[in-house]
């Protein structure tokens, strides 16, 4: 993206003078580009976040920086070179202008001017940093600087009036030049929306509003899947994407240019279906790192996506996931190959999660967002997820850039529903090349959802090449379940804090309590356990298991 758009030699100050000079002699105030509107930030600030970043604690993904303990110039430390990926690109991203304006103090706003300030002075050229320069967090900063810019300038002195606004211009005409660089899935979306909004609220916008629309009607048309599933199969990701194009329609809306259909009817496909990842508690589930993310901006998503309230939708066979439903359980069972799209795709596949009222039970390992690219790694592979692994050995490939490489190709999925009961029967041949083997999973869930069963089988295909030597099929259990092993050791016994008791039972493996890790936050390991099941591969191999909710007093 960088110098092949734009020779770093003429850097930021460079173009500041080209900016100028455009004046013609007139006086300083005539290249200043007025804002014609402001976009419309739906994502509500949190006051105690802005408080935090008044105090110069910079606090992303788990991670906390102070600028004057890393020895950086300036009030942040924009190139910490010990952060990670995420806390960088959430840092130069600006979001968090939403967090000082909630904070509403006269120190919050001198604060958020201060470090738009040292953002300049430390960014005067033009680089190819993706953390600062990258389409998706140009895209991001600019439509930050744009909803709050009332926020940043009431107060501000002529100086800064002037330096922001010749910024937001040149950025502008950055991110139309570098757009289409912006990586495949919700970047590109990002980068739409913030070159659409620049056009909206800068002068002489019109060619920017046009190129952004095209660019996003062409994402809209790849991404958004007719289930209304998103293409990287990561809630998160699902929720995010809806408030990315809830925000825009809803800025559209206020500067009266309504109709764009391909936006509205987005909107309309995603808001259901994020329903579907909702667990009885109200967060997310844990799949291709996602995270449980906030039950009231979750709530807030729907509502702004149109979806009030309503039942989730139970199948969403394009982006691949099955939901079953009951009066005591809820369980999602993720029965789609590996997204090829995005940075963030798990070696998953026929991984389910469990939860029973407003409690998990059964989860997945979850997403990281910290600096340690150790445990993004590790949470991406099939040990950390409720499946089978064979040889643990990853039913997909996975790259260290966050790509996936070859994995489960055919994931064939049949669903029945009688008298309330429910079975979802898939397979995957994600170990088919390597191993020859097919397994297929089977999931049943009584009326009631008080009785929850599975059938795991390994099918031999190909007889010549390699054959897995062991099984494992791993139950990640949430923290606040504690679990013990019966006197006859034949049963789990697993105990949820409302005081409910499930018993688990299998048949064909050794079952055994181990150690386990649980990230919903993406930012914070808590220890918790897993039940095992572990067996040779032979030539016919099935292992049952059943999970039952005990009467009360049990």
């Amino acid at each position: 993206m960088g110098a092949r758009d734009e020779p770093a030699s003429e850097g930021f100050l460079g173009a500041l003078r080209r900016l100028r000079s455009r004046a013609s002699g007139q006086d300083d105030q005539a290249d200043t580009l007025d804002l014609l509107h402001r976009p419309i930030d739906l994502v509500p600030g949190v006051a105690g976040r802005g408080e935090t970043l008044v105090g110069g604690l910079y606090e992303f993904g788990g991670q906390t920086v102070r600028a004057a303990e890393v020895g950086e110039r300036g009030d942040a430390p924009w190139r910490h070179q010990d952060a990670g990926e995420y806390w960088l690109g959430e840092l130069h991203g600006f979001a968090w202008l939403r967090d000082l304006r909630a904070a509403g103090t006269g120190p919050a706003a001198e604060r958020g001017r201060s470090l738009v300030l040292d953002w300049l002075q430390q960014h005067r050229t033009i680089g190819s940093a993706a953390a600062a320069w990258g389409p998706e967090s140009l895209a991001r900063r600019l439509s930050a600087w744009l909803a709050h810019s009332e926020f940043l300038l009431q107060g501000a002195d002529d100086e800064f009036d002037r330096r922001f606004h010749q910024a937001l211009g040149l950025q502008a005409n950055h991110l139309a030049r570098t757009v289409r660089n912006a990586a495949d899935g919700l970047p590109q979306l990002i980068a739409c929306k913030g070159l659409i909004e620049t056009g909206l609220c800068l002068p002489e916008g019109e060619r920017r509003i046009s190129q952004g629309h095209k660019l996003l009607e062409a994402a809209l048309a790849k991404q958004v899947l007719g289930d209304g599933g998103h293409i990287e199969r990561n809630p998160s990701a699902q929720l995010e994407t809806l408030w990315c194009l809830a925000g825009l329609r809803a800025t559209l809306e206020a500067t009266e240019r309504p109709g764009w259909p391909a936006l509205s009817e987005s909107i309309a496909r995603l808001a259901p279906t994020l329903r579907l990842f909702r667990h009885g508690d109200g967060g997310l589930a844990l799949f291709n790192g996602g995270l449980e993310e906030e039950c009231g901006l979750i709530d807030l998503a729907l509502s702004r996506g149109g979806a009030g309230s309503g039942a989730a939708p139970l199948d969403a066979p394009e982006v691949g996931f099955r939901r079953i439903e009951g009066r005591h359980a809820t369980l999602i069972a993720d029965t789609g190959a590996p997204s090829a799209t995005g940075r963030s795709a798990h070696a998953g596949t026929l991984s389910f999660e469990l939860s029973a009222g407003r409690e998990r039970l059964v989860v997945n390992c979850g997403g990281w967002r910290g600096p340690d690219d150790g445990w993004r790694e590790a949470l991406r592979g099939t040990a950390a997820h409720s499946t089978l692994i064979v040889d643990d050995t990853n039913s997909a490939n996975l790259g260290v850039d966050g790509s996936i490489g070859e994995g489960p190709n055919t994931v064939k999925v049949e669903r029945r529903d009688q008298d309330g009961a429910t079975w979802i029967d898939a397979d995957h041949d994600g170990y088919l090349d390597a191993l020859g083997l097919i397994h297929k999973r089977r999931l049943y869930a009584g009326a009631e959802g008080a009785d929850v069963r599975g059938e795991d089988t390994l099918t031999h295909l190909r007889q010549r090449r390699r054959r897995g030597r062991q099984f494992a099929v791993r139950f990640h259990l949430h923290p606040d379940v504690r679990c013990a092993m019966t006197e006859d050791r034949r049963a789990v016994l697993l105990r949820l804090q409302s005081g409910a008791v499930w018993q688990m039972r299998a048949a064909g493996a050794s079952m055994s309590i181990d150690e386990s890790v649980y990230a919903g936050d993406g930012a914070t390991r808590r220890r918790t356990s897993q039940v095992t099941l572990i067996g040779p591969i032979e030539d016919t191999t099935t292992v049952k298991w059943a999970l039952k909710l005990l009467p009360k007093g049990s």
